[in-house]
């Protein structure tokens, strides 16, 4: 392994990647389900962004992780600040693309009802993410990105598979970029509760500096 590499769960993630301007790992973990006390590991996520996001989380400084941890204000925060961030998302147990993507939709919507939010310009864009998933298989080891935009708040979403891009989308609908950042960036309510605690864990760190 590299110096420049650091393991999630065993698989190698590049310790910084560049996009406009090098962007740090700032955050690791899994998504993972327990059945019949075993757990089922199936995605391992590296989270990326730029070291300016500091600027708006001032509020947060000289916080501990355990109150980070349980302030879903400084998650919003996190995934509002219009800074770049890469989410790279390594396939750990295979699965269909189209269950993958039917997970986010399902999230993407939920966020959007409990806001009320309803809205035929999302409809479409959200419908056009799902879309790219279905014809997908996710064979172990095969890579997800989400690259996000600082300004505008667009993205770009690929997938990899042995080093090469298969496929990629662009999302340039602002509410449902902020909500796909939510799904992985939203504190308790966050796909991955264990990224949530290594975030936390980074930015007491970050913070403090």
């Amino acid at each position: 392994m590299s110096s420049k590499e650091v393991l999630i769960d065993g698989i190698p993630f590049p310790a910084e990647i560049t996009r406009t301007k090098p962007l740090a790992l700032v955050g690791q973990g899994i998504t993972s389900v327990e059945i019949h006390f075993l757990q089922i590991k199936y995605n391992a996520i590296g989270i990326y962004m730029d070291k300016d996001v500091t600027q708006y989380l001032k509020n947060w400084e000289g916080k501990k992780r355990t109150e980070l941890e349980e302030d879903d204000l400084f998650f919003t925060a996190l995934y509002l600040a219009p800074v770049e961030k890469v989410f790279r998302i390594v396939v750990i147990k295979e699965i269909k693309g189209s269950q993958y993507g039917v997970q986010l939709e399902s999230a993407v919507r939920n966020q959007f009802a409990a806001l009320d939010h309803d809205e035929e310009e999302e409809e479409e864009a959200l419908e056009k993410v799902t879309k790219f998933f279905q014809s997908l298989y996710l064979k172990k080891g095969s890579v997800i990105t989400f690259n996000f935009a600082a300004l505008p708040s667009t993205a770009e979403i690929t997938f990899d598979t042995e080093g090469k891009c298969e496929r990629k989308i662009q999302v340039e609908n602002a509410n449902v970029v902020e909500m796909i950042q939510r799904w992985y960036l939203g504190g308790s309510n966050a796909v991955s509760l264990s990224t949530v605690k290594n975030l936390a864990a980074k930015f007491e760190e970050i913070l403090s500096q």
